[in-house]
């Protein structure tokens, strides 16, 4: 068994609670049109005023034929289910997702979080990683090495929609 870990950094024009919002909104988009579905399993808040949310997220990858014949499998609709903690107080979101399919073959463990930029409350930054773990299929390298590049494209892309789709309706000028 082997894993490769992903990680990178985006800035955000906006403040924390305006971009917070917009991610508790960015899917289903039509800029990352892998998510095609999102259910919200619980949503609650705690004794200390954090909102915690469990969603599930189905997803359709596409995978290259390929990818399909090293895995050995035509199945490309997975389920990812996701947990973010949203602290209003400490202004920071955590969230957190696995899939929860295809879990004999690929495990992909993400981390987000949301947090005002430390020199500059107006922005805020996001840090994203992820540790991507294939098990039991040759070339296993080659498929997690793919995996990041994809987390990676779509990691701008839901920046970008996050900015595009949401961010625009709470911008005030």
């Amino acid at each position: 068994m082997r894993m490769k870990i992903w990680s990178t950094e985006h800035v955000f024009s906006y403040p924390w609670e305006t971009v917070i919002k917009a991610a508790m909104r960015k899917y289903p988009n039509p800029m990352n049109a892998n998510v095609v579905g999102v259910d919200v399993l619980e949503r609650s808040l705690d004794a200390e005023g954090r909102l915690h949310s469990h969603r599930l997220l189905s997803t359709e990858w596409g995978l290259p034929g390929i990818v399909r014949a090293i895995l050995g499998t035509n199945y490309t609709q997975t389920y990812v289910k996701e947990h973010s903690i949203v602290d209003p107080d400490e202004k920071k979101m955590e969230l957190y997702s696995t899939n929860i399919t295809l879990t004999n073959l690929i495990s992909v463990d993400e981390r987000l979080l949301y947090r005002p930029h430390p020199d500059n409350p107006e922005v805020t930054v996001l840090t994203q990683e992820a540790i991507i773990t294939v098990k039991g299929v040759s070339l296993s390298s080659y498929l997690e090495g793919m995996m990041a590049r994809r987390m990676s494209a779509n990691a701008v892309k839901d920046c970008r929609s996050t900015v595009t789709t949401a961010l625009p309706a709470y911008h005030t000028s």
